[in-house]
């Protein structure tokens, strides 16, 4: 699948993720949400960045769903719970966040 975006068309693998990490933007990411059903809020983007954070700047981390939550309940003030964070992406925080921020496929299995 390919997504034309600002006259560039953007390669993803077979199962939705960018063959190119560079070819991201947010526009790219609003492309993406929106073929998943998922309306992009000020929460969604936190969590996208801090995947991004993790896997760029931390050596290709892929948090799992126990850091995530533990991250966005720092960065939220608020105790959160793990059906909080599948709430923003159902299919799967670090997954479906990850597609959605551009990162490569987690290979991680479960969320702990």
């Amino acid at each position: 699948m390919a997504y034309e975006i600002d006259g560039k068309t953007i390669e993803t693998d077979k199962n939705g993720y960018l063959v190119e990490i560079t070819d991201w933007t947010e526009n790219v990411a609003q492309a993406i949400a929106k073929e998943e059903g998922i309306e992009l809020t000020d929460k969604h983007w936190d969590l996208i960045n801090f995947l991004r954070d993790e896997y760029i700047n931390n050596g290709g981390n892929q948090p799992n769903t126990r850091k995530i939550v533990k991250a966005m309940s720092d960065k939220w003030g608020e105790n959160l719970a793990q059906k909080d964070i599948y709430a923003l992406f159902p299919k799967d925080p670090s997954k479906q966040g990850g597609r959605i921020g551009g990162l490569p496929e987690s290979r991680r299995k479960g969320g702990y």
